[in-house]
């Protein structure tokens, strides 16, 4: 971890995987770089873990899990939203990251209702599963720019 991040120099290291709160901060402190620590959420409980990992990761990132009978799918871009009010209990603790089936179509309504700061997005701005489209990624940028007036 620590070779790597001397090669790669990243701003940040985002993990996706069952890391305790303990392998988070071994990889801040190997790494000396903020981790991004993912939580998989389906309901309020998942997204309450994250305490567990305060003083670990510099960063919560809220996920959607992956939909039945995805099997051994990679994390990330299923395009599944969760649902957002899971996330009521965690609105105002603090700054945290928001992904899982965001589009331009939802992505101003999902950061009024969570109160997200930072967006993540995949397969939403794709135009086949794997393709970056272009005019999605605009339209994206613009919606998730305008939340500030679609705030509550």
């Amino acid at each position: 971890v620590k070779r790597i991040a001397e090669e790669v120099a990243p701003d940040l290291i985002q993990l996706h995987g069952a890391e305790t709160p303990e392998r988070v901060r071994e990889v801040r402190d190997l790494a000396g770089r903020e981790v991004i620590k993912a939580i998989k959420v389906e309901n309020a409980a998942d997204a309450d873990t994250a305490r567990d990992y305060e003083g670990a990761a510099g960063f919560i990132l809220y996920d959607a899990k992956e939909p039945d009978g995805a099997g051994d799918a990679l994390p990330g871009g299923n395009g599944v939203p969760f649902d957002w009010q899971a996330l009521m209990g965690v609105k105002g603790r603090g700054s945290f990251m928001l992904s899982g089936g965001l589009t331009c179509d939802n992505v101003a309504d999902a950061i009024a209702a969570t109160g997200a700061c930072v967006v993540d997005v995949s397969s939403g701005v794709e135009s086949a599963p794997g393709e970056k489209d272009a005019e999605l990624i605009r339209r994206f940028i613009t919606a998730a720019k305008s939340a500030g007036n679609h705030r509550t």
